[in-house]
Parts: structure tokens; sequence; C-alpha cells
């Protein structure tokens, strides 16, 4: 670890409604995929760590889920409390919207911004933008929303002006010695990645047929030299949904293991062996044993 006194190091939480891009942004920033993405509205339900190291600098980025006000359960509960805490428990937040969209469900995420903690808007795909002499009065408006300390256009998706959010960033985190090692990405472990990478190809691949409380547990994870061995099973509300999960003869289950399968080879640099279930139990949502073993308190 390096020891330059005038290092920096610092949490950034990145924060906003759901589907504005915010697990995209993670993953383009620290140059790694570590959170799952889905057009699927709140595809994040944990407060994932990125971290980017640089040569004066150590940000600690907070995925966090996009805070939730229509589904009424104990497992959204537990997940706008983690976004609620992580706002206060940080150096800097990334509030994040939409190029040229701001609505009631951002207005909502704005009202619940700190006033102590740098806030740092973040207009994200702007590459989707056809008339770009819209943005300028757009950022003029924005401005006027809050007391944000800086506007950063980018475009997530297509890495385009990351390196200066990054730059916006570095003068509000603290003098600090890193709090990783140098090639560290994350702080989950391979677990946890295993069991989010097949969550996101059940979200991709089913799409608005599985519903929203669908999630993975990893039963079994045996790693050697040269192999990973993985056992999941997938938990599902109702006997119903299982048939569309596992498809005709079993097609859409191979499909989705198949796809997770080798994200995880490229992601761990290793051979895995990945056998996924489905199973039935119901509530599980509002079952508090089940959302413990899941990783929400």
């Amino acid at each position: 670890m390096q020891s330059d006194t005038h290092f920096r190091t610092g949490y950034v939480a990145i924060v906003g409604r759901p589907n504005v891009g915010k697990s995209t942004l993670l993953n383009s920033l620290i140059q790694q995929k570590i959170s799952i993405t889905s057009r699927k509205a709140q595809t994040t339900r944990y407060r994932i760590h990125g971290i980017l190291t640089e040569q004066h600098s150590q940000i600690i980025f907070v995925d966090t889920p996009g805070f939730q006000v229509r589904y009424k359960n104990r497992m959204n509960t537990a997940m706008n409390k983690v976004v609620a805490q992580s706002m206060q428990e940080v150096d800097v937040i990334l509030f994040v919207i939409e190029a040229l969209r701001f609505d009631e469900r951002d207005s909502l995420v704005l009202e619940r911004l700190p006033r102590t903690v740098p806030v740092i808007l973040v207009v994200n795909k702007i590459d989707r933008i056809t008339d770009k002499n819209l943005l300028l009065p757009f950022l003029d408006e924005m401005s006027r929303q809050f007391d944000f300390v800086a506007l950063s256009p980018v475009s997530a998706a297509g890495r385009l002006q990351l390196g200066g959010l990054v730059d916006a960033i570095r003068p509000y985190l603290p003098e600090n010695p890193p709090l990783y090692h140098a090639d560290d990405i994350t702080d989950k472990n391979v677990r946890f990645i295993a069991a989010e990478l097949i969550r996101e190809k059940l979200f991709r691949l089913i799409g608005d047929e599985i519903p929203y409380s669908t999630s993975v547990i990893i039963d079994r994870f045996v790693e050697t030299e040269k192999l990973i061995t993985i056992y999941a099973t997938i938990l599902i509300d109702k006997p119903g949904q299982k048939a569309i999960i596992i498809g005709k003869k079993g097609e859409k289950m191979k499909l989705i293991s198949s796809q997770a399968r080798k994200e995880m080879e490229l992601l761990f640099n290793k051979k895995v062996f990945l056998q996924v279930w489905v199973k039935v139990r119901s509530g599980w949502a509002n079952d508090a044993h089940v959302l413990k073993q899941l990783g929400h308190e």
C-alpha cells in the first residue's frame, strides 16, 4: 500500500431512482463488472463497494439500491434504509439522473439528500441526446434545484467523460492512506458475485414474466486450483413461476446457467461448474430468516 501523506481516500455513494444507470456507472468507473444490470427496475438490492485506486487517491464507490416507493415489503424497507444510511456515512454523494429527464421519482431522492455532504449531480446517458443544445438549459435548471458542488454530464455505458467526474470527486476526499490494496476492485466475495450474476441472467432472459420477488442463494461454493464448483437455488414465490424459469424441456434454465457460467469464468479467470435449481418459497421477501441469509439486515 502507498504511504503518500497527500494521498486521498474516501467513500462516494451513488444514489438515484431505479434504472438511471447507477450500477453501469460503478462498473464503468472501476472498469470491471461487479454490480449487475438489467432493464428491470430495482435490480441492485445490496450496498456494493467498487474500488478505484489511482496514483494519488483511492475512491470507494458505494452502489446503492434505487430508492423504492412502489413495492412495500420487509426487503424494500431494508433496502431504503441502506440508501439512507449510505448517504450519511460517505464523503461525497453522486446523485444520478437521466439526461433531460427529471420526474417525481427523482424529486423523492433529491428531497432526501443531506445538506452536510458534498453532492455532485451526475447527468447520465448524454449519448442518447439527439439535440445537444438542450443539455445546457437542462443543467442550468437542475443547478437551481439543489446546491450541487459540481455538475457532471456523462455516459456510463459509453464511458464518456468519466475522467472529469473522478476529477470532480477527488478534492472532496479526506487526506487518508488507502484502505484497500491497489489491485482490489470490490469488498464483495466471489459467492456474492456468483449469485448476482445468476440473478442478472434471470432478469435479462425472463424479463417481465418473472416477478421482482425472485432471488438466488448459493448453497455450495467449492474452489480448487483449476475449478470452481457452484450449486445455487433460485427462490420464487409461486409454483407457476417455476415453469417459466425452467422453460420448455429446460431450455430457459440451460441458457440462464450457461450465460452466468461463462461470465463467471471471465471474471474469476477459472473454469466453473454450475448447477442451478428452482425452489418455491412463498413470501420469502417478508421472511426475516431468508433475508438474513441473503444479506439483508
